[in-house]
C-alpha cells in the first residue's frame, strides 16, 4: 500500500512539473496557460486555501483540489505538447534539477500582496 502511495506521489510530481513546462510552451492556448500557471502556483505555494491545522479539512485541498486542478489542466493541453513536456520533465527530475528560488520568491511576493490587500480591506470595514 505504501509503495502505491509513493508511486502516485512520484506521478503527481512528474505531472506537476510537466504542467509547469507546458504553461511556458507557446503551442498551448493562452487560457490554458493561465489556468495551468494558477494550478502550478497553488500546488507549490506554502499557503493553502484551507489551512492544514484545521482537522480533516486542512488536507482536503492537498488531496483533492490540487490533483483535480492538475488533471483538468492536463486534459486541456494538446497531446503532442503534453508528451514533449512529460519527456522533458522525466529528464529534468532524473538529473535532480535544483529548486527555482526566483519562482518561489515571486509566489511569496504575490501571496504577501494578497494578504496586504486583505488586511487593508478589513481595516476599511471597521
Amino acid at each position: 500500500m505504501i509503495e502505491t502511495w509513493k508511486g502516485w506521489a512520484r506521478r503527481l510530481k512528474l505531472e506537476t512539473y510537466a504542467l509547469y513546462l507546458a504553461y511556458r510552451d507557446p503551442r498551448v492556448p493562452w487560457y490554458v496557460r493561465l489556468f495551468a500557471v494558477c494550478v502550478v502556483a497553488y500546488a507549490f505555494s506554502p499557503i493553502d486555501l484551507i489551512p492544514d491545522p484545521i482537522p480533516v479539512l486542512g488536507y482536503l485541498d492537498d488531496l483533492i483540489l490540487i490533483p483535480l486542478g492538475i488533471a483538468l489542466a492536463l486534459k486541456m493541453i494538446p497531446l503532442p505538447v503534453l508528451a514533449d513536456c512529460r519527456e522533458k520533465a522525466q529528464t529534468i527530475i532524473a538529473q535532480g534539477k535544483p529548486a527555482n528560488w526566483v519562482a518561489a520568491g515571486v509566489i511569496l511576493v504575490i501571496w504577501l500582496l494578497v494578504a496586504l490587500w486583505g488586511v487593508m480591506l478589513m481595516l476599511r470595514l471597521f
